[in-house]
């Protein structure tokens, strides 16, 4: 199963392949019209954005060092990158868009997500809302949370994304949705109050 995921410092090696976008909105420019016509359905979802331009294009073949992955955020890059089937593109550029959210929120609102996180991790909670979280909290041990590790900073950030993407990327069930139901009201109420009466700085 390929993963999402977002780079910042190794971003670099990235081939610029040679398309010219058809379609440049203010925020999002488009390699291809289909993309935008997707993209378009998750921002229709969400409050105005700022932020400089992204590009957002498909690239067959993109991997990590772990192997194939179904997407990429290149955050230096402004770039989001595809590898997946259209059928998920709404949903993964929902999460691959909120890395970008999650760079430009600010500590005190990335440490709020965290206590919520680790709220859940005291009381057990099984399950995420996507893959690219449900590995990294596998992986996770006692230490990590208590010392913030960067595992656990890893998974919150992921965690994030994929609850963004649960929200927002218009798919109601999906294998990767397995978060016990008891635990999913306070990651809604939390983006309501991330997203209520301002603009999302990506």
């Amino acid at each position: 199963m390929g993963q999402a995921f977002s780079l910042s410092g190794a971003e670099k090696s990235l081939p610029h392949p040679t398309v010219t976008p058809k379609m440049a909105p203010a925020l999002f420019r488009f390699a291809e019209a289909s993309l935008q016509r997707q993209a378009r359905l998750v921002l229709g979802r969400l409050p105005p954005m700022l932020g400089l331009p992204v590009f957002v294009e498909r690239f067959p073949g993109l991997r990590d060092r772990r192997g194939p992955v179904d997407a990429g955020a290149f955050l230096h890059q402004r770039r989001i990158a595809f590898n997946c089937p259209a059928r998920e593109i709404e949903r993964i550029f929902a999460h691959e868009l909120f890395h970008f959210a999650w760079w430009r929120a600010g500590n005190p609102a990335r440490r709020s997500f965290e206590r919520l996180i680790e709220d859940e991790w005291k009381a057990g909670a099984r399950g995420e809302l996507g893959w690219s979280s449900q590995w990294r909290k596998d992986a996770l041990r006692a230490a990590d949370v208590r010392r913030r590790s960067r595992r656990w900073r890893e998974y919150c950030a992921e965690s994030f994304c994929d609850t963004a993407a649960w929200l927002y990327g218009g798919v109601g069930r999906h294998p990767a949705f397995t978060l016990e139901a008891r635990f999913r009201p306070s990651r809604r109420a939390w983006f309501r109050g991330f997203v209520k009466g301002r603009q999302l700085s990506i």
